[in-house]
């Protein structure tokens, strides 16, 4: 007896209430979050910086009766400067794509979405690349399995029997505040890094009491005594367009190192940071963050383009503001 087919009674169609991207959080990438922003109206220009040794030395002496009180001063140095350059990208929609698209596909959404990763993997991409590495802050430590010496050296993190990241962490802290007065508040993991302190038998026992003995990011934070822990969550990818990627091409931008480091919370007039991020705002206006995302009519190519631009200078201020860990985990 003849039966309709399930091809003849139903023809696949998209469904509308789904669709599968691959996007990465804004919260992941971590630049701006490091490097306190700063709006500037100007693409290029100088700041003033006191040195540090005029304030931490006393020349307050005894007065005597009908004598002058003692002097002493400082001198500002004028010659830092930055210069922000304008990172752009775009996607073109071009007039028979948009015209075709089947719901939910949106691609004015899907365009504006994209460029935005676009730009915040470039700027994390450059932060990684110039900050998350040896011989840039006060100090290094290298992950040593065999008999480190403090403080170039010290055991990985996860070697749960001889690695101790709250000493290594509280010693950095304290050798960073001897010499600025400042102590760390923020520190700042690869992934794996992280993994490993949530997983480290130390950190276990001491939260292993709280009312829900899981180790998460407020909880590292009190246990390492600063403010936050960011993890650098940010995936790249190294493969070559239009060749079969494999999972050797994909890596997080930032590797199995720590950097511990004290950032300004309110950047303002005499307030140090270990670096800032300097947006030009006057090119693009908007809200302070030195971006802008364009959409605009190419006629000839029966297209809209939409277009984001991203001008920063990420800006080391204080390198004796960090300490950091390299390959602190095997």
């Amino acid at each position: 007896m003849p039966q309709p087919t399930q091809g003849d009674v139903h023809v696949n169609a998209p469904l509308t209430n789904i669709s599968i991207a691959f996007i990465q959080q804004q919260q992941d990438f971590i630049a701006s979050q490091v490097f306190p922003n700063i709006p500037v109206m100007k693409q290029s220009d100088r700041y003033f910086t006191y040195p540090k040794e005029y304030w931490f030395r006393s020349e307050a002496d005894l007065r005597a009766i009908s004598s002058e009180s003692a002097g002493s001063g400082y001198t500002v140095d004028s010659t830092p400067t930055y210069f922000c350059d304008v990172w752009a990208v775009h996607k073109d929609i071009d007039d028979q794509i948009r015209a075709n698209t089947d719901t939910p596909l949106d691609a004015d959404r899907d365009a504006t979405m994209f460029v935005t990763q676009q730009l915040l993997l470039k700027r994390d991409l450059d932060w990684g690349a110039a900050y998350f590495g040896t011989g840039i802050w006060g100090q290094d430590t290298v992950g040593e399995g065999t008999t480190p010496t403090w403080p170039g050296e010290a055991y990985p993190w996860d070697d749960y029997t001889n690695g101790n990241p709250m000493v290594d962490i509280a010693n950095a802290q304290t050798a960073i505040q001897r010499q600025t007065a400042l102590r760390p508040n923020t520190l700042v993991l690869g992934p794996e890094v992280y993994t490993a302190l949530r997983n480290h038998p130390i950190v276990l026992d001491r939260i292993k009491y709280t009312q829900r003995g899981i180790v998460t990011l407020d909880l590292l934070a009190a246990l390492f005594d600063v403010q936050r822990v960011v993890v650098a969550n940010a995936v790249k990818n190294t493969g070559i367009e239009g060749q079969t990627q494999t999972a050797s091409d994909y890596s997080f931008v930032f590797g199995k190192a720590a950097l511990l480091l004290y950032v300004n919370p309110a950047p303002s007039i005499l307030t140090p940071s270990a670096g800032y991020t300097f947006s030009w705002t006057g090119l693009f206006g908007g809200l302070g963050m030195g971006s802008r995302i364009n959409r605009f009519r190419m006629e000839w190519l029966k297209s809209d383009r939409v277009e984001g631009e991203m001008s920063y200078d990420l800006k080391l201020i204080a390198p004796e503001l960090g300490w950091f860990f390299s390959a602190i985990v095997s």
